[in-house]
C-alpha cells in the first residue's frame, strides 16, 4: 500500500511548522478544493487549471503556502544530512550555485551554504505569509499589485530547493523509499509554475533532463 507524504517523512521532522488555512474562509475552502483533486487521482496538469469563477490571486496565494509546507517537510528530513561540511555551498551540481539577497542582512548577494540558505530562505517566506500587507486574510482586503511577483521569487526560490536535494541527496530520497511521494510533488509544482508562468524558463534547466523525463 502506498505510503502518504506524511507518513514517508517523520513529523517530529519538519523544519518548522505547517502554515494553516483558517476554517471557513475562502481560502480555505480553494485549499480543500484542491486537495480532493489532489486525491481524486486527476492528470496534475489538470489540478492546477484556475476552476471557474475564481480569483488567480487566491488560487496561487493557496498554492504558495501549500507548497512551502509540502517543500519544507521534504527538506526538514533531509536537513540533517545537509550540513555545512556535506554543502558548504548553497548549488545544484557544479553548473549551478546560488547566492541569498534580502533587504536586511544581505544586501548584496552573498555565498552561503546550503543549510544557511535554506534557514534564510524558509523564514523569508515564513515573514511574506504572515504579512498581512502581502498575504491578506481579512475578506474585502485586496492582494498587492505586485502580489504575483512576489509570488514567483518565493515559488523560484523554492524551485531551488528541489534543484539542491534531487541533485545533492538523491540517495537519502531513495533510502527512504520515498522517491515516488517527492516525485510527485515536484510534478505537481513543475506543472502550476508553468500553467501561470511563474518561473522563468531560465530557472528550470537544472532539472530540465529529469522535468522531461517525469513530466512527459
Amino acid at each position: 500500500m502506498a505510503l502518504c507524504l506524511k507518513q514517508v517523512f517523520a513529523k517530529d521532522k519538519t523544519f518548522r511548522p505547517r502554515k494553516r488555512f483558517e476554517p471557513g474562509t475562502q481560502r480555505f475552502e480553494l485549499y480543500k478544493k484542491a486537495q480532493a483533486s489532489l486525491k481524486s487521482g486527476l492528470d496534475l496538469r489538470t489540478v492546477v487549471r484556475l476552476p471557474p469563477g475564481e480569483n488567480i490571486d487566491d488560487w496561487i496565494a493557496v498554492h504558495v503556502v501549500d507548497f512551502f509546507n509540502r517543500i519544507n517537510l521534504i527538506y526538514g528530513t533531509m536537513a540533517e544530512r545537509c550540513s555545512e561540511s556535506s554543502c558548504p555551498v548553497m548549488a545544484g551540481g557544479p553548473r549551478y550555485e546560488y547566492r541569498w539577497q534580502d533587504e536586511r542582512q544581505y544586501r548584496r548577494p552573498a555565498k552561503l551554504s546550503a543549510p544557511r540558505y535554506m534557514a534564510l530562505l524558509m523564514d523569508w517566506i515564513e515573514g511574506l505569509i504572515n504579512d498581512e500587507d502581502v498575504f491578506p486574510t481579512r475578506v474585502g482586503v485586496p492582494f498587492p499589485k505586485n502580489f504575483q511577483q512576489v509570488c514567483t521569487k518565493i515559488l523560484t526560490r523554492l524551485f531551488r530547493v528541489f534543484v539542491h536535494v534531487y541533485i545533492h541527496h538523491f540517495d537519502s530520497i531513495l533510502s527512504m523509499g520515498a522517491e515516488a511521494h517527492v516525485n510527485t510533488c515536484y510534478k505537481h509544482f513543475y506543472y502550476f509554475i508553468r500553467e501561470f508562468s511563474l518561473v522563468d524558463q531560465r530557472e528550470l534547466e537544472p532539472l530540465r533532463e529529469m522535468t522531461e523525463r517525469i513530466c512527459h
